[in-house]
């Protein structure tokens, strides 16, 4: 391959008039002061497009010009060999293709360099070669994308990370829908007990006032149906009462998430990143704040990295309904603890308005087990509800980004 090696690949632009002279010695000067390829100089400073500096140089070195895309199927071996990720990058070149015959396409950002058949050759062998220019970013995305770089960028192997991780989100909010579930079966069943307790004092009023004249089958069988209902309510009661004293409690629930959360600090570039810091007292009202800081699409260049952005944007909306979920659950145990507040004030109340109505007799124990019960179940209630209070987060922000 004969090139003028006094010419640059992209003097052509200034001939084309895509790139005024001034400006293309300037962009040499900079490139040249900085030790930066010239084509990301003319990409990042002058925006010109990909297409036009890739079809210059397939020009000036007469060959096919290639481009990274994540769907290459580069065969192992060309990568397995040994070959290191420093060395593709410096020396700028990138095994590719193994063709039917042998032969293997190598993508490079100097097809005319003399030495570069030799290095391939000394890992390959001295079969047939076939040299694709491309531009100096793209040997740098391959060697990210195929040969398992940490993460840290924009990288194909980054969304197996990235998934790992969804599923993780994923995974801790079906055990905080399974909590909300065993919850709303407890608030069911106290509905339950309120409709069984409605029933028993209407049977037990009925009888006290109308004594003589009460048909005492339908009275005693209404009896019976009240308290088998506040019987059946019992065992979810219990199940969710002792749950109460175990994990997961409001502030672990919020030690959790913030816990599934810390892929973030690997994978989005945070440390550098200018953000206000959040004041509020909560954990997860300060995550919440400071979630929506990077929960932004890119569009990069070429199209084939955008999976990858694509695969952050999906990892950051999962964070955000894993606070959500968690959210939901805390407004979830306070919604438990008012119920029993609520079954307790009915029971406190009948047993108070039993007790004013008939006075005190014989009945007497019986209304002041309604008022004990019910007292113990508001203090139960309080138990659960004022601590989720304080845990409460608005999310209300949280959407805001989506409003026209």
């Amino acid at each position: 391959m004969k090139v003028d090696k006094n010419q640059n690949p992209f003097s052509c632009l200034v001939a084309q008039g895509v790139l005024s002279a001034t400006s293309f010695a300037e962009a040499c000067r900079t490139a040249a002061d900085y030790n930066l390829p010239l084509a990301q100089v003319l990409l990042r400073e002058y925006d010109l497009p990909r297409r036009v500096l890739q079809k210059a140089l397939s020009v000036y070195y007469n060959c096919p010009v290639i481009e990274y895309d994540e769907r290459l199927p580069v065969p192992p071996e060309l990568i397995t060999c040994g070959v290191k990720c420093d060395q593709l990058r410096a020396e700028g070149w990138f095994p590719l293709i193994k063709e039917g015959d042998g032969s293997i396409v190598i993508a490079c950002t100097n097809p005319a360099d003399e030495k570069l058949p030799a290095r391939v050759a000394a890992w390959f062998g001295p079969g047939p070669c076939a040299f694709h220019v491309c531009l100096p970013d793209d040997v740098i995305r391959l060697t990210e994308a195929f040969m398992h770089a940490k993460p840290g960028h924009l990288i194909g192997t980054e969304r197996t990370g990235l998934a790992f991780w969804r599923n993780t989100m994923a995974q801790w909010r079906t055990l905080l829908a399974c909590y909300r579930t065993d919850l709303a079966q407890s608030r069911t069943a106290l509905a339950v007990s309120r409709a069984g307790l409605s029933l028993i004092t209407i049977t037990f009023a009925y009888f006290r006032i109308h004594k003589h004249t009460s048909p005492i089958g339908l009275l005693a069988s209404m009896m019976l149906i009240g308290c088998i209902l506040g019987v059946i309510a019992l065992p979810a009661y219990f199940k969710v009462r002792r749950s109460r004293l175990k994990p997961p409690a409001g502030q672990t629930l919020m030690e959790v998430t913030a816990a599934v959360l810390l892929f973030i600090e690997n994978y989005h570039f945070l440390a550098a990143a200018e953000s206000q810091k959040s004041s509020r007292d909560s954990m997860l009202a300060r995550l919440s704040d400071f979630l929506r800081e990077f929960c932004t699409i890119f569009y990069p260049s070429p199209s084939s990295l955008e999976r990858t952005h694509l695969a952050r944007e999906r990892n950051l909306l999962a964070a955000l309904r894993t606070i959500s979920a968690c959210n939901r659950t805390i407004y979830a145990r306070a919604r438990t603890g008012l119920a029993f507040m609520r079954t307790g004030a009915a029971f406190m109340s009948i047993g108070i308005g039993l007790n004013i109505y008939f006075g005190i007799g014989l009945d007497t124990i019986f209304y002041g087990v309604l008022v004990l019960i019910g007292v113990l179940l508001i203090f139960d209630g309080a138990l659960w509800y004022i601590p989720t209070f304080r845990q409460q987060v608005d999310v209300s922000g949280l959407g805001s980004r989506f409003q026209i």
